[in-house]
């Protein structure tokens, strides 16, 4: 008689993630992860466009022992902030890179004076839309067709109480968490 297979565990967090500024250097690697995760990958001129715009903009690389494994971007609006992108290496997906980075660029959007945080997600990306809400965005709007390439609708989410004492605590929460290595 066939054993059953076991599920394979689930990846474990890495403690070990450095992030930093996302510089020119890093673009190899960061149009690598780009173009592994998304079917239509930005080009190497709008990343240094947007790299360019320090004042309204920041972007960040996650690396473990020394090699980009993510990175995450946000543009900034006044009262409002806005994820223009974040992604992670598929070999480092499930292992907490993707909330260490939203973790900082939403700590920096609310240093900066961001009450409302924005961003777009396809409807079909089940995984970053959980990890959105554990971070206190829900649903606000859908764009039709937002993803050309697949034709693909996007939620527009959205954490309106980003400079609350409620939504500080919550962010303490999943600081603690990672620290903790908890799941």
């Amino acid at each position: 008689m066939a054993q059953a297979r076991q599920p394979e565990p689930a990846p474990r967090p890495i403690q070990e993630v450095e992030l930093t500024r996302m510089r020119r250097r890093h673009l190899r690697r960061v149009l690598s992860i780009e173009a592994r995760v998304y079917p239509r990958p930005w080009s190497p001129s709008l990343f240094l466009s947007e790299l360019a715009q320090r004042s309204s903009r920041s972007y960040l690389v996650a690396r473990h022992e020394g090699e980009v494994v993510g990175y995450a971007g946000m543009m900034f609006m006044g009262r409002e902030a806005h994820v223009t992108n974040i992604a992670v290496d598929p070999d480092f997906h499930g292992r907490r890179v993707g909330t260490r980075l939203l973790l900082t660029i939403i700590t920096e959007a609310i240093a900066r004076g961001a009450e409302v945080i924005s961003l777009e997600v396809r409807v079909s990306n089940h995984v970053a839309q959980a990890m959105y809400v554990k971070f206190g965005f829900s649903v606000v709007g859908t764009r039709k067709g937002y993803y050309i390439e697949t034709n693909e609708d996007a939620f527009i989410m959205e954490a309106p109480d980003a400079a609350s004492t409620g939504y500080r605590l919550r962010l303490r929460q999943i600081r603690d968490e990672l620290e903790l290595g908890a799941g």
